[in-house]
């Protein structure tokens, strides 16, 4: 990957991050191809716009003031892995009012129009039930 490929890829991790933070979910799922997939740990992957919008809308609502910031975006085969930090506190419907701060990471498979097409993504499950005490 040249320089001007590193950058345009810093950019869209910037892209990214900033709709995380942005409580408006549809803005991450547009960072996906129209058939693209992201998976959290474990659970079934999330396929589609409209499905990884509704993944995002789960976090947003449960955190109404979380913030994502960008650690690191590093070069992997065919793609990137996107290391990140969520902080926020769980206000939302049911939630428990516990702050948490947790770190994690993405495993990205890159289009050639430069959208995400596979999000492999982690986290410890367990640190972020113990600091929310679920």
């Amino acid at each position: 990957m040249n320089d001007d490929e590193m950058l345009a890829l810093r950019r869209f991790g910037e892209t990214y991050t900033a709709a995380w933070c942005s409580q408006n979910a549809a803005s991450v799922a547009a960072c996906y191809e129209e058939g693209g997939s992201l998976r959290v740990n474990d659970d079934a992957p999330a396929i589609g716009r409209e499905a990884i919008t509704e993944v995002a809308q789960g976090f947003m609502t449960g955190f109404p003031d979380m913030r994502v910031v960008m650690d690191d975006l590093v070069l992997s085969d065919g793609g990137a892995i996107y290391h990140w930090t969520l902080t926020g506190t769980n206000e939302g419907p049911g939630g428990s009012g516990r702050s948490l701060r947790i770190s994690g990471y993405e495993v990205w498979q890159i289009s050639a129009d430069g959208l995400i097409v596979n999000s492999e993504g982690h986290f410890d499950a367990q640190e972020y039930s113990r600091q929310l005490r679920l």
